[in-house]
């Protein structure tokens, strides 16, 4: 406040932004895990703080290691030599909350790691706790008038989420959910948890044997090939938030890996994040608002969210949030990313009452934390050529009415069929699984059988198009929104519908399901369908 006051605000942020992180390290594991939690808080704190948090997500200093084997051999209730042939001298990893060991089993001659938690740092927490949300009744007001709800509130978010982080024994859960999430999928690696090993102070996990993806070079030379292992990655992340709705909190670079074998590996599940079936479905309304340039409703999906609180006008909201969406996709979709829209919206909530809930944090973290690995492995990286197709898959292939519904708003627009969106997705698509078919964990034996994941020669374009052809043939309401626009459409695009329907009337009876549709319509649109199903009779 002195700065901005004498007029040197801008000059002595770097000096005032270090002296901020240095003062958070000094206090202790709750004040860097706050700092850590505001590197990724925009609605709270100004972004050039923002970036200088950020380091404290990979730089913390560790414990001694004699306290953390005294606490493994607590938690063990034997020596270490009993259980383990030998253990790493220092620290793998340190973090505000633990530290990580890399160690052998006797036993098995297993390579697992040791994840210890920091001495007596449960009543140092809930000292902290008690602290924050105390001075946080202070700023109630201030923090009802920029963000919407009380301060005490975000305290609470943020004291939740800690004391997770606490239980060792909730983390190992949190594997094994992952564990069968995911057990299907070649492409990603999940470490085994020693639960017979493991307790609320100490976890030991499978060691993932893996490169760094900070690491470019070494992944290179690895023979990993980057693009195959970026549209995994971008894949992986994306099941885990829209389909999962449990996924990752933290991927930083120190917690995801490039396995050998093209797979994505995952370690550190003590900061995840569980979103509702209506919150995942709120989240792919916000994609298609945002693909039909629908302002009003992406603002509303802003409250539905909880990102503003019930009842707020949303109408300032809705030219902001136009000008951050057509700048930042100017340049056109291929050259959209998450950062520079983050940074426009980072503008937004500082000056308007929106709050980003906990989870949502997390979510925003973990795209942007993601974004920027592949941007390290590879400049030039398109996340949406990986990320829109699959948000296109889920829409045309899932038989949840909900997602039907949302599929209708994204290939109708003012009640014409786009075909142009159609023929972009199938693409995008067709690139994808380009992208895909080079990695050779999708070659392994294991995917044999698996139909969802399989990319040999028969996933191509032409399969495609099919999958979309059904759907519009088979769901009733779909159909009939078809047939309405392609009247209303004065081009009528018919001679691209007959294509489509070619592709699958091998499949079924085209006669048919064209009377059975013209039922529902005038008779010239019956005349139009009519003569259209003699020509394809004909022409057979």
């Amino acid at each position: 406040m002195y700065d901005c006051f004498v007029g040197r605000d801008q000059e002595v942020v770097p000096k005032r932004a270090r002296q901020l992180r240095n003062l958070l390290c000094d206090l202790g594991p709750s004040f860097i895990k706050a700092g850590q939690v505001l590197a990724n808080r925009p609605d709270i704190i100004r972004e050039d703080y923002m970036n200088e948090l950020c380091i404290l997500q990979d730089d913390v200093p560790p414990f001694p290691n004699q306290v953390a084997f005294d606490i493994i051999e607590e938690e063990l209730g034997q020596p270490l030599e009993a259980v383990f042939s030998k253990i790493s001298p220092q620290t793998i990893a340190a973090a505000s909350l633990g530290q990580v060991y890399r160690a052998t089993l006797r036993d098995t001659g297993e390579d697992v790691a040791i994840k210890v938690q920091r001495p007596e740092i449960e009543p140092i927490i809930y000292r902290d706790l008690f602290l924050f949300r105390n001075l946080a009744s202070f700023l109630n007001g201030i923090s009802l008038q920029k963000l919407g709800c009380n301060a005490e509130l975000i305290v609470d978010e943020f004291g939740e989420k800690l004391l997770e982080e606490l239980d060792y024994t909730l983390e190992a859960r949190n594997i094994e959910d992952f564990l069968e999430n995911f057990k299907d999928d070649p492409t990603v690696k999940i470490p085994d948890v020693y639960k017979q090993l493991s307790g609320p102070r100490v976890l030991v996990m499978e060691w993932i044997d893996g490169v760094r993806c900070t690491n470019p070079q070494a992944i290179r030379e690895a023979g990993i090939d980057v693009n195959g292992f970026l549209t995994v990655g971008v894949s992986a992340a994306l099941r885990q938030l829209l389909e999962f709705g449990l996924f990752h909190g933290d991927p930083h670079p120190g917690n995801v890996f490039a396995m050998r074998d093209g797979r994505i590996g995952y370690v550190d599940f003590g900061n995840v994040a569980v979103l509702s079936q209506q919150n995942k479905q709120i989240l792919i309304d916000a994609v298609v608002h945002a693909v039909n340039e629908d302002y009003v409703e992406m603002a509303n999906d802003f409250t539905r969210l909880g990102f503003l609180a019930p009842g707020t006008d949303v109408s300032p909201i809705v030219p902001a949030l136009e000008a951050i969406w057509q700048n930042s996709l100017g340049k056109g979709l291929s050259d959209f990313n998450f950062r520079s829209v983050t940074g426009k919206f980072n503008e937004l909530v500082y000056n308007y009452p929106i709050r980003i809930p906990e989870r949502f944090s997390l979510v925003i973290r973990s795209l942007l934390t993601q974004e920027g690995i592949c941007f390290t492995l590879q400049p030039d990286f398109k996340f949406l050529e990986v990320a829109y197709p699959y948000v296109a898959k889920r829409l045309l292939t899932d038989p949840n009415p909900a997602l039907r519904e949302r599929l209708i708003q994204v290939l109708f627009k003012d009640g014409v069929f786009q075909w142009k969106r159609l023929e972009n997705l199938i693409v995008l698509a067709k690139e994808n699984v380009s992208m895909m078919s080079s990695n050779p964990a999708l070659q392994a034996k294991e995917m044999q059988g698996l139909r969802e994941l399989q990319v040999s020669k028969k996933l191509d374009l032409t399969d495609t198009i099919k999958d979309g052809a059904r759907l519009f043939i088979f769901d009733e309401g779909i159909r009939r929104k078809l047939i309405l626009a392609l009247t209303e459409d004065s081009k009528l695009h018919i001679e691209e519908l007959v294509d489509v329907y070619r592709l699958v009337e091998d499949q079924i009876d085209i006669p048919t399901v064209a009377v059975e549709v013209a039922r529902d319509f005038p008779s010239f649109v019956r005349d139009v369908m009519l003569s259209w199903s003699e020509s394809v009779l004909t022409d057979r």
